[in-house]
């Protein structure tokens, strides 16, 4: 058996190890266009900013030590450019030498990945303008940073890799500005949590203009303009287009295949085409989203290397099927991680569910020892049934093991109301007896038994407004005075039972404090004494985070720049 798989890098080289260790005799070619296989696409950025300081760190294999392993044959710098599936064969350019050949090949595995999307706007040629997305771009700034010693770059794109090369640049000591249309970074997040991202990105000197279109760049006094529609031009002495991937399946389009958003690859369960005989893996593929069951692009390397080994199994006899994507994700933020998994609750409404969520603020270990940090947690379920549908942390340690634990009870179909369940290591360097993930389980389980009543961020602004209703702060006054909700009374939660001839009784009451622990407690002792009371989900510190990155970003929507 002959197997031929074109693109070596996540699923391709995946699916030829696995092929191997199946099929001794097996025949395996692969075509790789780029000069490279088997590299990390996600430690790209960070080996422009010298956090990986050897450029072979990024390789995981050579063409060379696959051979010697594997006894696959890696043909680097070899395009194909024509799939012919009716005679089992493939067209192939020689980069280097200009050779054009055919191959042929009893199966075939599509692996192309993704690629940039590259605007069609005036000046996208300049030789200042990057894009990042194989190690030959790496080199290519890499260098151009070592030549030209750049002051001063533009991001066009505020996604996984355009902030990881924001952080990266940043750390190389120039000054960064991040610009584009939609008003957010990281779109899987949602847009209050997103708040917390944006806190930390300017904490560290990144300028953020979101919500503004580029319409074009221009070289200009040694640097580009970055040209914004109805603002004034960002000049840089470099930019990066980092505006986000589509699938690169120009051969599967030609070759009639069928093709699905974006013109991604339409495969089954077993990753196979539409086309005998030929498999597809990786970004260019279209899959099914775990969650909702609809169909979605989800370019990341966990799904890639599953379905590259799917396909090898299913290529050797086996039987193995692909379940869909969740869309479990992390990334680095300067000293900050955020972390997601399921569907977001803005996601989770366009896919016609019925959302709740849950806001809370634990700290990542035990409070009484050294150390501890605050994460901010957001639980996204389905109302009546409790179902989960996603999750969203951000904070600095242990976000990485909670949003792995939530993403493991999403996909074993957990209730949120389970969560209080779940068995979790403690002990005060690691984790506190009641474990965040709990903690979040035992607020559904109160919502869902009537215990606790909620608001949310949404609906302030018009309780501000009603003057039928009681607001109270339940911190010191101490913080309090520090910041507050206009509107919302002090009332100390350790004061409240003796205050309560303050609170009018005929009137709802809608509490709040830093974390929503305290007015949690201050919920239950007003309930207790016959008052319809409603908790603040996430608490001032949510709020105040959220409201005030809202005013910078229409501040910068005005004026082209966060102040």
């Amino acid at each position: 058996m002959k197997v031929m798989i074109v693109g070596g890098v996540a699923g391709g080289a995946t699916a030829a190890a696995r092929i191997r260790r199946l099929d001794e005799q097996a025949e395996i070619v692969v075509f790789e266009r780029s000069g490279f296989v088997s590299y990390a696409n996600c430690g790209l950025p960070y080996y422009i900013g010298d956090t990986i300081v050897d450029p072979e760190e990024l390789t995981l294999q050579t063409p060379e030590s696959f051979f010697s392993r594997f006894r696959v044959t890696m043909k680097v710098r070899h395009e194909v450019t024509a799939l012919h599936p009716e005679s089992h064969s493939v067209s192939v350019k020689n980069l280097e030498t200009g050779e054009e050949f055919e191959e042929q090949y009893d199966k075939l595995i599509l692996a192309p990945g993704a690629k940039p999307v590259q605007p069609k706007l005036p000046g996208t040629g300049i030789d200042k303008l990057f894009t990042l997305r194989t190690v030959e771009d790496t080199f290519h700034i890499k260098e151009y940073i070592r030549q030209n010693h750049p002051k001063s770059a533009v991001l066009a794109g505020g996604g996984f890799i355009g902030l990881e090369l924001a952080e990266n640049l940043r750390e190389l000591g120039m000054e960064v500005t991040i610009v584009q249309r939609p008003k957010q970074l990281m779109n899987p997040f949602d847009p209050d949590m997103a708040a917390f991202i944006h806190n930390e990105v300017r904490r560290h000197g990144i300028k953020l203009a979101l919500g503004h279109t580029v319409e074009g760049f221009a070289l200009k006094d040694g640097g580009v303009d970055v040209i914004l529609k109805e603002a004034a031009p960002l000049h840089a002495d470099m930019v990066a287009l980092a505006i986000g991937v589509v699938p690169d399946t120009g051969l599967a389009k030609d070759a009639g295949l069928t093709l699905g958003i974006k013109d991604s690859i339409v495969v089954n369960e077993r990753m196979e085409t539409s086309a005998p005989d030929i498999y597809a893996v990786g970004d260019a593929v279209q899959v099914k989203h775990y969650v909702t069951g609809q169909d979605a692009l989800i370019s990341l390397a966990g799904p890639a290397n599953k379905q590259g080994r799917i396909a090898a199994d299913n290529i050797c006899g086996g039987d193995s099927r692909y379940q869909g994507s969740q869309g479990s994700s992390i990334i680095k933020i300067f000293d900050m991680t955020a972390a997601t998994t399921g569907i977001n609750e803005i996601n989770g409404k366009k896919a016609g569910y019925d959302v709740d969520k849950v806001v809370l603020s634990p700290m990542s270990h035990a409070g009484y020892y050294p150390g501890g940090k605050i994460m901010t947690m957001k639980v996204v379920f389905e109302k009546g049934t409790y179902r989960l549908l996603g999750a969203q942390i951000i904070g600095y340690e242990g976000v990485d093991k909670r949003i792995d634990v939530l993403a493991t009870a999403i996909h074993t179909g957990m209730k949120a109301t389970e969560l209080k369940d779940l068995d979790l290591a403690y002990a005060p360097p690691y984790s506190s007896a009641k474990d965040p993930v709990n903690m979040a389980g035992f607020m559904v389980e109160n919502l869902s038994q009537g215990v606790l009543k909620q608001f949310h961020l949404e609906a302030v602004e018009g309780l501000l407004h009603d003057g039928k209703v009681n607001l109270l702060d339940l911190r010191t006054e101490e913080e309090y005075r520090y910041g507050h909700v206009d509107g919302f009374v002090n009332i100390p939660v350790d004061e409240l039972r003796e205050r309560l001839d303050e609170i009018e009784k005929d009137k709802p009451v809608y509490v709040m404090c830093q974390s929503g622990l305290r007015s949690y407690i201050g919920l239950r002792i007003l309930t207790g004494c016959g008052y319809d009371v409603y908790n603040f989900s996430g608490g001032f510190r949510f709020y105040d985070a959220v409201v005030n990155d809202r005013c910078l970003i229409e501040s910068s929507t005005a004026c082209g720049m966060d102040q």
